[in-house]
């Protein structure tokens, strides 16, 4: 059952920040969303290239999670987007909230599942090695 549920969490996540990684390119590029955008997030974004570096990453680590391949080193990466999704609907724009603490249960659960591999960035005093 755990596996299936890491199944499930990966997909989802990754179906997410596929979907709005390309939606993110979309509406940069000047054309109309293809999915409902935040007035409040996109308005974080008065730089073109911040937004470009932003939904490239979200692409890079959607595509990640769908292939199923450096799952942990894409949750790392993923870590403080996550952070500011949920503080951005949660303090801003409550539009897409629900989505917003969907993927953080989805991520959480994930990060729980591979713990394994997350217990060693919080070492005090990493050992070190030849």
């Amino acid at each position: 059952m755990k596996i299936i549920l890491m199944h499930i969490a990966r997909v989802f996540l990754g179906l997410v920040f596929l979907g709005a990684g390309i939606n993110g390119f979309v509406v940069g590029f000047g054309f109309e969303p293809i999915a409902p955008t935040s007035p409040a997030a996109m308005a974080l974004f008065q730089f073109e290239y911040l937004l470009f570096a932003e939904k490239g990453l979200e692409v890079v680590c959607g595509i990640l999670l769908l292939a199923n391949r450096f799952v942990v080193f894409t949750l790392v990466a993923l870590a403080a987007i996550i952070v500011n999704i949920l503080l951005l609907h949660l303090f801003l724009d409550w539009s897409l909230l629900l989505l917003a603490i969907a993927m953080c249960l989805a991520y959480g659960y994930l990060v729980y599942y591979y713990w394994h591999y997350f217990k060693y960035l919080f070492d005090v005093k990493a050992k070190q090695s030849l």
